[in-house]
């Protein structure tokens, strides 16, 4: 049987066909636009999204047997706000994960309802990026939408309405909206009340490699798929590229390189730090994750290169930047394009060059891009650190993962083994190993995990190299406290 994972982006929806036992069949991409109606807002139009998944589900399945695909699932952007009228129209576009517009709304959850009652209700703080800000937001400045509200969905959620009719989430996604009570895996009244939302409002909520439906009779005759294709609940984009990675059981690690950049540990229990530096989420395995996140990782590499540099030869730019520069740069980078979550919670901060010099080079400015990546991920490593969580080592997964020099400055920059697994396919992997586990293939996300997910190779630390980069990470650590207090004089 083949099993199709839809990872639904930021810049575009990745699908893959995967057979059963896990092999990659067939892969399609497809693209749709992204918006920026004002500074430091992020925006998309669900309806694209949906043309793309047909699109793609169309041109991914035309040379394959088509009644042998059993199920599919999904890994999409989180946080993102949907919202449908009572005729299931969409609202307004989609305010996305990396949209810095609710501020306002961030500061009133966290001042004025406080940190640790929002805590106690959800395990989480607020950050700018959260849906339940969105929400306020919209009730604040766009009351008529806010009135018009039926239904209240995540990105990937909409998808499977759309394939389903079926409204729902699953828990890991739901964990990221500031909504949703983590440790009891349900709703959170207070939140409700907070944000004024109904129950009703709000999806059925699933464990990720749930069922959740069948395909629609007139969508599945548009696709030319089976009616009786099975569709899973999936899982936010990154506890589905942890499935994809095998990150799942305890103290696991992987690290993500997408758009945004995370630090994923898996934990077999529930647990919140204290200082709430890093979230506290449910795993599409059924159990818990810790996981820091920076808006702006892969996405800082394109910027610089398309945007600033004018060119998409990325491994020749790459090339000029030679082993002995490792840990030597004088030039640093904060990496805050969109503002910034974790651990610094700034929708204010901004991307920032520092120590240039008449003799600064285009590779110097390259590699600072590159390292200041690295080193806002080691950011939370930090932290994840101080909670006493020792991580040995990390998988590595997400376009910028392609890149052997950043896997070695990640390596380096982190002091750990990255291990790099066959498939670096992440979130759409890992919902097709979701749709598999929903159809009966496999018995439970970790069996599908340790069976599926191969280690192909690893980049050990160089012990010189680390080092070096130590002493650059503690500088790096001293350049945001420094320029914190312009960066909402300028914003």
């Amino acid at each position: 049987m083949y099993y199709i994972g839809v990872d639904l982006g930021t810049s575009a929806v990745k699908l893959l066909l995967m057979e059963g036992n896990g092999n990659i069949a067939n892969i399609v991409s497809k693209e749709y636009p992204l918006y920026f109606p004002h500074p430091g807002w992020s925006e998309q139009k669900p309806e694209d999204w949906w043309s793309g998944v047909k699109e793609g589900l169309k041109e991914l399945t035309k040379d394959f047997d088509k009644s042998q695909i059993a199920g599919i699932s999904f890994g999409g952007q989180m946080h993102g706000l949907v919202i449908l009228d009572k005729d299931d129209n969409v609202i307004r576009p989609a305010i996305l994960w990396n949209d810095g517009r609710t501020q306002e709304e961030t500061d009133y959850l966290n001042n004025e309802i406080g940190k640790d009652k929002l805590s106690q209700y959800t395990a989480n703080i607020a950050f700018t990026g959260f849906t339940a800000p969105k929400i306020l937001w919209v009730r604040n400045k766009e009351p008529e939408n806010f009135a018009g509200i039926k239904k209240i969905m995540l990105p990937k959620d909409y998808i499977a309405y759309m394939l389903t009719g079926s409204f729902c989430t699953d828990v890991s996604d739901a964990s990221g909206m500031l909504l949703f009570d983590v440790a009891h895996k349900r709703w959170s009244k207070e939140m409700m009340e907070i944000c004024g939302v109904k129950e009703s409002q709000l999806a059925a909520i699933y464990e990720s490699y749930e069922v959740v439906g069948t395909l629609k009779p007139e969508v599945a005759a548009e696709l030319g798929l089976p009616e009786s294709v099975k569709v899973a609940a999936g899982a936010g984009d990154n506890a589905a590229a942890a499935i994809g990675t095998g990150t799942v059981g305890d103290a696991m690690c992987n690290i993500s390189l997408g758009t945004s950049g995370t630090i994923f540990i898996s934990s077999k229990n529930f647990g919140v730090d204290k200082n709430n530096a890093l979230h506290s989420f449910a795993h599409a395995d059924g159990k818990y994750h810790l996981m820091g996140c920076m808006l702006s990782a892969a996405s800082c590499n394109k910027w610089w290169m398309e945007e600033i540099m004018q060119t998409d030869e990325f491994a020749k730019e790459q090339a000029a930047i030679t082993d002995d520069m490792l840990g030597n740069n004088h030039v640093y980078f904060l990496p805050y394009l969109m503002g910034e979550r974790s651990p610094h919670n700034d929708a204010n901060a901004r991307g920032t060059f520092i120590g240039m010099t008449m003799d600064s080079t285009r590779a110097d400015m390259y590699q600072a891009v590159l390292e200041g990546v690295a080193f806002a991920i080691r950011d939370s490593f930090e932290v994840a650190k101080s909670l006493g969580i020792e991580i040995k080592s990390s998988k590595i997964c997400g376009g910028g993962a392609k890149s052997p020099l950043w896997k070695k400055i990640f390596a380096n920059v982190l002091n750990i083994r990255l291990d790099i697994i066959e498939s670096e396919e992440g979130p759409g992997y890992g919902g097709a190993i979701l749709a598999a586990v929903a159809c009966g293939e496999y018995a439970s996300v970790e069996e599908a995990a340790s069976r599926l997910v191969k280690i192909v190779d690893s980049v050990e630390p160089d012990k010189e190299l680390a080092a070096r980069y130590e002493e650059r990470y503690r500088k790096f650590a001293q350049i945001y406290p420094a320029v914190k207090e312009l960066f909402p004089k300028i914003s």
